[in-house]
């Protein structure tokens, strides 16, 4: 790889529904190694953007590139193989099998190996050893053998997490890591987050304006499906047209 290449490379990405624009000509670049947060009001067009970078949705127009690589139409399963994943804004876990059942079963998928049920994913040694390292790193390991359902929320959102990083991606889609959570599960997010940065580059959508100014290196704003400003925290604060457009005074002065 190029390093002065960026990892992920938007340009001119449109999306319409009808006469509404969910993206409009989006440009961004995410460079390896940061956390790159993509922030706007509902409607902004921002989980469009996301179901775009991670296959779900094809654009009608533009360009996507991951790691010098035109990935605009190829389909979601190709871009997991080349290092791309993606969690959801609604958890979408297993809920009847076990947590290192699901996360072995992310390793399974991600390998292209076909489900094999007379022969449990988790009793697989291969995809049993990076499951539970996954589980060691998002704080799970201890509730390996429980139902996924009976885990509180925030445990349910690490274990999508863990089910992201299981197949060693290079870059993770995060969509709302910490909706509907806690102060403490939101803290215990933010800690994960800190430490997957040490080898994996993030683009995360989040709400919570205090995650993303405690999070990211640089922050886009999108309103009306464009994006209307790029920059450090510090940028995004000052700059006045992003204000007006979505963060208000609170966060003007940090």
């Amino acid at each position: 790889m190029n390093p002065s290449q960026p990892l992920l490379s938007v340009r001119g990405i449109v999306k319409r529904y009808g006469g509404l624009a969910a993206s409009d000509g989006v440009d961004l670049d995410v460079a390896t190694g940061e956390i790159h947060s993509i922030i706007g009001p509902n409607g902004a067009g921002k989980t469009t953007l996301v179901g775009q970078l991670s296959g779900e949705i094809r654009p009608d127009a533009g360009q996507i590139l991951f790691d010098g690589r035109d990935i605009t139409t190829v389909p979601t399963y190709r871009r997991s193989a080349l290092g791309l994943a993606r969690s959801f804004q609604v958890t979408s876990i297993f809920p009847r099998l076990t947590v290192l059942e699901n996360v072995a079963l992310a390793v399974q998928a991600h390998a292209g190996h076909s489900f094999v049920f007379w022969r449990p994913a988790a009793e697989e040694e291969r995809l049993r050893e990076p499951a539970r390292e996954a589980l060691a790193r998002t704080g799970l390991e201890r509730h390996a053998s429980s139902i996924a359902a009976t885990l509180a929320h925030g445990e349910q959102r690490r274990l999508e997490v863990a089910m992201a990083i299981a197949t060693e991606p290079r870059l993770v889609l995060l969509d709302e890591p910490t909706a509907g959570m806690g102060p403490e599960e939101t803290r215990q997010m933010v800690d994960l987050l800190h430490d997957l940065r040490r080898d994996t580059t993030i683009l995360l959508v989040e709400h919570d304006m205090d995650v993303v100014f405690a999070l990211s290196d640089r922050i886009s704003v999108l309103v009306y499906g464009r994006v209307i400003a790029t920059g450090s925290p510090e940028a995004i604060r000052a700059n006045a047209d992003v204000r007006d457009a979505y963060l208000g005074e609170e966060y003007a002065d940090g």
